[in-house]
């Protein structure tokens, strides 16, 4: 199979293991964002025309699925973008470690998270401490936790 239908399907199944699974397990409001590490993982890989298209398609179905309407796809195709202008130098030998992987997610996604709480409070003019501790903080976090979880399937 080629490696584009591959990633394709692959988007396809973390998408639906992030809509139906894990936008339901919820700490205190936060949840983590498999769909987020898998875009800055194509960016990585790929570069920056693969993590931008990945991040457009998979954030208009989350658009589409939690009816927040532009906002996944301009935050994840921004973020596809920015991890794909530095792409791995050994693409075919691409092994992520366990710090590697929390520290790279944490940052990652406490920049996603910090455009999505923003936009988000335009759109509906809400202010107010859960934007900032669960779904900035808390979900950064709780997607590095499940990142640094994944890298330590991953790198066998």
């Amino acid at each position: 199979m080629p490696q584009p239908a591959r990633q394709l399907i692959l988007g396809a199944i973390v998408f639906l293991v992030q809509w139906l699974v894990l936008g339901r397990l919820q700490i205190f409001g936060a949840y983590p964002d498999i769909v987020l590490l898998f875009v800055a993982w194509l960016g990585i890989r790929n570069g920056r025309l693969s993590g931008s298209a990945g991040g457009f398609v998979l954030g208009f179905l989350l658009d589409a699925v939690y009816q927040t309407w532009g906002i996944h796809m301009f935050v994840k195709t921004l973020v596809g973008f920015l991890v794909g202008l530095f792409p791995a130098n050994e693409r075919e030998t691409l092994l992520i470690q366990p710090r590697q992987a929390f520290l790279g997610a944490l940052v990652i996604a406490l920049v996603h998270n910090g455009l999505m709480v923003m936009l988000l409070a335009l759109g509906t003019g809400a202010r107010n401490t859960f934007m900032v501790a669960a779904l900035w903080l808390g979900s950064a976090f709780y997607t590095a936790v499940v990142g640094t979880i994944v890298s330590l399937f991953t790198s066998r």
